[in-house]
């Protein structure tokens, strides 16, 4: 599924540092081939214990997880609606992604200049939301024009044209008061409306608030990062804090060094499991696992997925000609030891075509084309 975040911030927030540390991630994922399909795409495993624990039982010759395609976007700064700095192609790199994961300044650091003079992440967030807002409001104006041609029509199409124009005027004066089309209040059915537009403001964001290493531990009582998660909270966004330049710093040090690094940092992790992790929920997606000993797969399919579009994940001829699908929790795999194991406890299911896939099944499907 090639779904891609956007990493979006001013210039000098740490969202290259940021980017560089999750390719390198990438890169050094065990069995798994890092590739850069452009100079700023990079493609990340998600990190799963699941997968770990079910690999670790199964002894498989590979395992795989499942991944995400991070795209560096050009730094923004104001103006960048009207072609400032390199305006048209962030702009433009940002309607190509599915999410938005923004970094925001919270350190202070007298060696690294602020485009705006002084670290305020709120600020920051200000002045990239205003950008984006003023290019979506460019995008629906030039909509709505041609949609009023069209509501003077009569018959089904001049009524159509009349209810698309009523939520483009409805959204247009939400982005003229600088408000993001996602913290609008519009129905499911205004929402599709809008879908072909792409609006820059409509995607999911997740918040990334960057910090030093000094700040690391302290993340619940940093004014900073307290400012962001306020903010946060009223958009109903996600927050990260983590420290960029640390997590780079982590990706170079060997395999075998990291955990003691992270320890001395008080870390139980890398951030960037996290800022994955969380990037995946943003997407609305989950995974579903493949377990034999040849591979311990992970795939990913959207939340609410049905058995033969997981299966279609595989292979469209899995979907195609789908018969039913037998299933099995991570869990009870774990617990048990063995498929047969788990069968004799009458916890391996048959399920049929309408069965919503739940996040943490194993499967394994029966098909016919």
């Amino acid at each position: 599924m090639a779904l891609s975040i956007g990493i979006v911030g001013l210039p000098n927030v740490g969202k290259s540092t940021l980017f560089n540390a999750l390719s390198a991630a990438g890169a050094q994922a065990a069995n798994y081939p890092f590739c850069t399909i452009e100079p700023n795409v990079g493609v990340v495993p998600v990190p799963d214990d699941r997968l770990d624990k079910l690999t670790a039982l199964v002894k498989p010759l590979k395992k795989i997880p499942t991944s995400l395609e991070f795209v560096d976007i050009a730094g923004l700064v104001r103006g960048a609606s009207k072609g400032e700095g390199l305006g048209n192609q962030f702009l433009g790199n940002i309607r190509q992604v599915d999410a938005v994961l923004h970094v925001l300044r919270c350190f202070v650091d007298d060696n690294v200049t602020h485009v705006e003079g002084g670290v305020d992440p709120v600020r920051d967030r200000d002045v990239v939301d205003t950008e984006l807002c003023l290019k979506d409001l460019e995008t629906v104006e030039k909509r709505r024009e041609r949609t009023q041609k069209n509501a003077k029509m009569g018959g089904k199409a001049g009524d159509e044209a009349k209810a698309e124009l009523a939520v483009l005027d409805k959204v247009k004066a939400g982005l003229d008061s600088a408000i993001t089309v996602r913290a609008q209040k519009l129905t499911a059915e205004e929402r599709v409306v809008l879908k072909d537009l792409f609006l820059l403001t409509d995607k999911p964001v997740l918040y990334v608030a960057n910090i030093s290493e000094k700040q690391i531990g302290k993340e619940d009582t940093d004014p900073m990062v307290q400012r962001v998660r306020e903010m946060a909270a009223k958009e109903g966004a996600g927050v990260v804090a983590l420290a960029a330049a640390m997590e780079a710093e982590i990706q170079q040090l060997p395999e075998e060094e990291r955990p003691g690094f992270l320890e001395s940092a008080g870390l139980s992790e890398p951030g960037l499991h996290k800022v994955v992790r969380e990037g995946y929920k943003l997407l609305g997606l989950q995974t579903y696992f493949t377990v034999g000993e040849q591979e311990c797969r992970a795939w990913t399919i959207h939340k609410g997925d049905k058995a033969p579009q997981a299966a279609g994940v595989i292979h469209s001829d899995f979907e195609r000609g789908f018969i039913k699908a037998e299933v099995m929790r991570w869990e009870d795999l774990i617990k048990y030891g063995s498929e047969s194991a788990v069968k004799e406890k009458g916890l391996l299911r048959v399920e049929g075509k309408e069965y919503v896939v739940q996040d943490g099944d194993c499967m394994h499907f029966r098909f016919n084309v």
